[in-house]
């Protein structure tokens, strides 16, 4: 057996976002999102779930701490509900739902588990949302409104503070393909959704620093690798292609300062951009988060959808962990990185609770484990991961997959709000108390 041991203050936690698990979606003063207006929305969810209750970790947050310190995690990844402390957005806060915050946080620090802070994972206010969203530039200040409001209501305690979940998710499935919230269809729109994020996001940077310059700020950024299926200069070439049209989107401007020139033609040109814009979004960050869950490969025809002999998850996504170290060794050499933390990576597969009252779930505890042992790989490359977040903590509401992907290290019983953890959580357990993997 080989033995991948990890630096001693490797950070072992699990990740989750506000929308996906708290539930009380209307409750304690909180203000409607554009998840919520979209899920109620007929034909836009599968077997039109929502995420009005979810896993209810609003109320039963005391419970699901209990379950962080059963699991051993040193750090939990969570995300603000914009809409629970500011209902429209701006303007008035809510204290009822800043109560909510500095409990958990308070409750996180107590059980000597970090807290790290998601402010934005998807659930945008839907009264900015009539005002333009993100295309309307005076929204953008609002995001860093929001950003100065919780990094002095919680900056004392939380210490790690990301900015947005997956930009690119926002931009491209919330307005191409229309498959997440707020559900449009408009290419040139996206383009420039997905440069004002990114000058929201060097505002929400500047804003917290403004608060405490200590506390430590990053991105969170989903990178799929964008492999060759064999040495054929064309298939090299399709690669390469795809990752400068796709993966450069939100890394080149931040880390370089500048759009791929790849990006900017398949795009159909350069988004809207200010004075300054540039170099508000190039500012230094102290961490980026890297969510990876599979990869894209490429012949010379073009994409292959299928790779023959690969395990595919519930998503229909391949199987592949040494896709993880080859992407973390070339963002590594092509950008000039700070600290990276893997902040989600998991996978979805149908379980069901066994005769014996447990969940055996082989397949994740094996994903998991493959994907640990290429970071550690990853790591002797000499990539600086600090820390490693699976996704996700609970089974969840999945955005337009409703409830029907489970991805949780614990299993819930949506009817019952039960909790079981699963063979690959009590796995991870050991991971974390020796923190070291085996083969």
């Amino acid at each position: 057996m080989t033995f991948y041991k990890f630096p001693h203050h490797f950070l072992w936690g699990a990740a989750t976002a506000a929308y996906q698990i708290e539930g009380a979606w209307n409750e304690d003063g909180k203000g409607e999102s554009i998840w919520d207006r979209f899920s109620h929305t007929p034909g836009k969810t599968a077997n039109g779930d929502t995420g009005d209750v979810a896993c209810d970790h609003y109320h039963r947050w005391q419970e699901d701490i209990a379950l962080m310190r059963q699991l051993g995690l040193k750090a939990y990844r969570f995300s603000i509900a914009w809409t629970r402390v500011l209902p429209l957005g701006a303007g008035n806060v809510n204290p009822k739902g800043l109560d909510f915050y500095d409990r958990l946080v308070d409750a996180l620090c107590a059980a000597n588990i970090e807290p790290f802070l998601t402010l934005h994972h998807w659930d945008y206010p839907q009264a900015l949302y009539e005002t333009g969203g993100w295309t309307n530039r005076a929204n953008l200040h609002y995001f860093a409104d929001y950003a100065a409001l919780m990094a002095k209501r919680l900056g004392d305690r939380v210490k790690k503070w990301t900015t947005f979940n997956e930009p690119s998710v926002i931009a491209w499935e919330g307005y191409v393909s229309g498959e997440h919230a707020p559900g449009e269809q408009d290419a040139l729109k996206a383009r420039q959704v997905a440069h004002n994020l990114m000058v929201a996001h060097g505002l929400a940077v500047q804003a917290i620093r403004g608060v405490d310059p200590d506390l430590e700020v990053g991105i969170v950024l989903n990178q799929w690798m964008e492999d060759a299926a064999d040495n054929e200069p064309r298939s090299i070439q399709n690669a390469e292609s795809a990752w400068n049209r796709s993966q450069t989107t939100f890394l080149h401007p931040i880390f370089k300062g500048h759009y791929h020139p790849e990006f900017v033609a398949f795009a159909g040109g350069l988004p809207e951009i200010q004075a300054g814009d540039m170099a508000l979004i190039a500012q230094k960050l102290d961490f980026v988060g890297i969510n990876f869950y599979s990869r894209n490969l490429y012949n010379a025809q073009g994409r292959v959808d299928r790779v023959e002999g690969s395990e595919y998850t519930a998503m229909g996504w391949e199987v592949c962990a040494p896709a993880l170290r080859r992407m973390l060794v070339k963002i590594n050499s092509e950008y000039r990185l700070p600290p990276i933390y893997i902040t989600e990576n998991g996978a979805a597969f149908p379980d069901e609770v066994s005769p014996d009252g447990k969940v055996h779930d082989p397949r994740r505890l094996d994903y998991l484990k493959q994907h640990f042992i290429q970071t550690r790989l990853a790591m002797q490359d000499g990539v600086d991961v600090r820390g490693y977040f699976v996704w996700s903590l609970l089974d969840n509401f999945e955005w337009a997959h409703g409830y029907s992907k489970r991805f949780g290290l614990v299993r819930v019983d949506y009817d019952t709000q039960k909790r079981t953890i699963k063979d690959s959580g009590e796995w991870y357990v050991d991971v974390i108390r020796r923190n070291a993997v085996e083969e």
